[in-house]
């Protein structure tokens, strides 16, 4: 493992490095099995430098960012951990229950940032467009990603009336025996990904649909599915995925469509709000 090209990266650079640096070179290499899964602001903290810093090391060392060197540590270890052995790997016991809101707060801004920074504002636009003009809209999404596909289906349904959420995986043929070029997929996957998740937006490609994936690394294996890929951070310290990115990208998408769309939009909330009275949804 340690003979890897991350590891290989560390050790060559090492002679170039400052002192902050050389301690993170030497924490990695010494916890090899659980710094790949540490947020930048929990190994900043076990090395006892800034945050900062640890991103300038990820950055020394050529990858795009912490969470790039993250991944390329975590593969190096040759397969996934599992939520358990995460858990272990992520957990102080003598660490103050009081201090975890502003850490996982503090990593979930961060996580806000990395995405941000790596958005590429084309390829959001064409999935705006993808969007508006596909006939029907099928999202993907199993175990915690259903959370965001909920809400995505919610609000395109909402305003477009063509957004369907496949929820039972035994019922995916039924519901795209008829999928077509003119459809849109969007596929919802993070850490560790579903098998279901990866054969539907295969398949879904053999029969030419368009494909919007969202995914946590450009080396998700949902990546060579989609015709567009939005690509948002999850990591935190803990065995459970951050979606504060996911969620946000999914009110983006929506906002930007409902702009785009606007007179089209006002028009049906219009027509909604008037049936939301009749059949008194809301609490006065």
């Amino acid at each position: 493992m340690l003979e890897s090209d991350v590891y290989q990266r560390i050790v060559k650079n090492r002679e170039r490095m400052s002192k902050s640096h050389k301690k993170i070179a030497g924490y990695l290499i010494e916890n090899h099995e659980t710094a790949p899964f540490l947020t930048a602001s929990k190994l900043a903290k076990n090395v006892k430098v800034g945050e900062a810093t640890v991103i300038r090391f990820a950055f020394f060392l050529n990858y795009k960012g912490y969470p790039d060197l993250q991944r390329h540590l975590q593969e190096a270890l040759q397969r996934k951990m599992t939520s358990a052995e995460v858990l272990v790997r992520t957990t102080d016991e003598n660490e103050r229950t009081e201090h975890v809101v502003s850490e996982i707060l503090s990593d979930d801004i961060q996580n806000l940032k990395m995405t941000l920074s790596q958005m590429e504002p084309d390829v959001f636009e064409k999935a705006v467009t993808a969007i508006v003009e596909a006939k029907r809209i099928y999202i993907i999404a199993y175990r915690s990603a259903a959370s965001i596909g909920v809400f995505l289906e919610f609000y395109l349904d909402l305003v477009l009336q063509n957004t369907e959420m496949i929820r039972q995986a035994d019922g995916v043929s039924e519901h795209l025996l008829d999928i077509s070029e003119q459809d849109l997929v969007i596929g919802l996957g993070f850490s560790r990904y579903t098998k279901r998740t990866v054969e539907v937006l295969k398949f879904v490609k053999q029969q030419r649909a368009k494909t919007l994936v969202i995914t946590d690394h450009l080396m998700s294996p949902l990546v060579p599915y989609g015709d567009l890929n939005i690509i948002a951070s999850t990591e935190i310290n803990s065995f459970i995925d951050s979606f504060s990115a996911p969620m946000s990208i999914a009110s983006a998408l929506i906002t930007a469509l409902t702009r785009s769309q606007h007179k089209q939009v006002e028009q049906r909330l219009h027509e909604l709000e008037g049936l939301w009275n009749k059949f008194d949804v809301f609490y006065d």
